[in-house]
């Protein structure tokens, strides 16, 4: 089922009028034919303007569509032969990020990716993409063997952050976070990291210290929610929209100041509209990148990877 933002109300219309003219069609009425292909003229136009010229919320929304493709959807698209490894090796499993290796492009890689979850009990399994400490243990786990092994890394972040329950607190979440980002900074094998729907605050840096840092075109990277950036500021999560656009979480802002590397166009619509388009794309852009950084020495990987990091705010310093 099609789902419509509040700012695709428009389009939701027309599309509405298209549907119910295929309905009333009959083989050979040539001018309910005519019409619909007006109307779906209308459609691309609008969606052509609507799309190129989104605020900074309204990206947010796109990147929460329920719709939007998931880790999961990114993972059956791109890699063969994919082997899930789990636990952490101190406490449990989790089942926020998954990771394993497989064949991305004919490389082998270790994949390890955020999946949030596309109806109530997925969402539930997958606590919404929220990990807990044992999830970024995991991952650090993961990426010290791919480091063993001389194996590319490849991580997909979609998380609203990492869970702020009190459970996860007592098991170290700041600290699990934080010796994810320190084994991301320590491997000597190319990382790259695409931002596919939310990048948010330490549940995406967690792994998301990557040689190479691409992101959707739609998709959002922040410190914190517009939400909850609204409530610290005004009081008031009513001002979202004004702190989106305070924040600079777009790709396009991001790709300004330097923090990613590169945006990957999603297809008029958004990647929700043409899932399989999106998912191409990321993988083309995951191959470039790849190609490039797999002829460098691990010392050369390493050094560019913490120098990217080490640099980033000091222009004009």
């Amino acid at each position: 089922m099609t789902v419509f933002l509040d700012f695709e109300k428009p389009i939701a219309d027309l599309e509405g009028k298209i549907e119910e003219l295929r309905h009333l069609s009959t083989a050979g009425d040539f001018n309910i034919v005519d019409e619909v292909s007006k109307l779906q003229v209308k459609v691309d136009k609008l969606l052509r303007q609507t799309y190129g010229n989104l605020t900074a919320w309204q990206k947010v929304q796109v990147a929460r569509h329920p719709n939007r493709p998931q880790f999961f959807d990114y993972l059956n698209e791109l890699v063969e032969d994919f082997l899930p490894l789990a636990g952490d090796r101190t406490f449990a499993e989790d089942q926020a990020i998954i990771g394993g290796f497989g064949r991305l492009g004919g490389q082998t890689v270790l994949v390890i990716g955020q999946q949030k979850g596309n109806d109530l009990e997925s969402r539930v399994h997958h606590n919404f993409g929220m990990a807990k400490p044992e999830g970024y243990r995991k991952a650090k786990r993961l990426m010290e063997l791919a480091d063993r092994f001389k194996l590319p890394i490849v991580t997909f972040i979609d998380t609203a952050g990492a869970y702020p329950g009190i459970d996860a607190e007592e098991r170290g979440q700041a600290e699990a976070i934080a010796r994810s980002i320190e084994a991301c900074l320590r491997v000597r094998v190319p990382l790259i990291s695409v931002v596919i729907g939310e990048g948010g605050s330490g549940g995406a840096i967690a792994i998301g210290v990557a040689n190479t840092v691409l992101m959707l075109e739609h998709s959002v990277y922040s410190v914190i929610s517009p939400e909850g950036c609204a409530s610290i500021l005004w009081r008031s999560a009513g001002k979202a929209a004004e702190a989106a656009e305070a924040q600079k979480l777009t790709a396009q802002d991001l790709y300004k100041l330097g923090v990613i590397d590169r945006i990957v166009p999603e297809p008029m619509g958004g990647a929700h509209r043409h899932p399989q388009e999106a998912i191409k794309a990321v993988g083309r852009a995951i191959e470039d990148a790849l190609s490039k950084l797999i002829q460098m020495n691990g010392d050369s990987i390493q050094e560019h990877r913490s120098h990217k990091f080490l640099s980033l705010g000091t222009k004009g310093v």
